[in-house]
């Protein structure tokens, strides 16, 4: 009913006048004033590091398709031109110039491979993705906060995981916080 005369307002069907309208336009609920949940409540940490899981995997297998898809393309394009085998190419053998550029393609394309393997993630889980940032966030915050200062390592006493990659679980997780703490006992006593 008001939308209709709202309508017929703006049409020039009905007189109704502009300060009457608004009061009743700003009482609609035109988009959902509620908050928004909290998502990353929803996520629970084992959740977490199985989607942090698949994402390496699906990152990884990127990375060796384009990789593969780029040696092929290089190779699609260099296996069409014409090499004479008396003429060197910046000084180096043509062959041994060829292969460094179809090895060079295939290195550039594994590491364009995590961009892809990065957008597959996030189309494939995109109801899980909100909080799965929030969560990944907060992680990294841990992270850095329980990480140990690397100037100190040595042969003995080498550095656990610094960056958190190879955290997989929570086990591995606690793992690693007992590594840091031994680390930093280690070199307390042996410095």
């Amino acid at each position: 009913m008001l939308l209709r005369r709202c309508i017929g307002a703006f049409a020039g069907q009905q007189s109704v006048s502009r300060p009457h309208i608004l009061p009743q336009l700003l009482k609609i609920r035109w988009i959902s004033t509620e908050a928004e949940k909290d998502v990353s409540k929803d996520l629970s940490w084992v959740e977490f590091f199985e989607l942090r899981k698949k994402q390496r995997r699906i990152n990884v297998g990127s990375s060796v398709f384009t990789a593969f898809l780029g040696c092929n393309i290089s190779w699609a394009y260099l296996s069409t031109m014409e090499i004479d085998p008396t003429q060197t190419i910046f000084g180096f053998d043509p062959l041994a110039v060829i292969s460094a550029g179809i090895g060079a393609s295939g290195v550039l394309g594994y590491l364009l491979g995590p961009l892809m393997g990065t957008k597959l993630f996030n189309v494939t889980h995109r109801e899980k993705l909100k909080g799965f940032e929030q969560k990944n966030k907060e992680f990294l915050k841990r992270i850095i906060e329980n990480r140990v200062d690397a100037s100190s390592h040595s042969f003995s006493n080498p550095v656990p995981d610094y960056y958190g990659e190879k955290i997989g679980s929570l086990k591995e997780y606690r793992q690693w916080l007992r590594d840091c703490h031994a680390f930093r006992r280690k070199a307390r006593e042996f410095l």
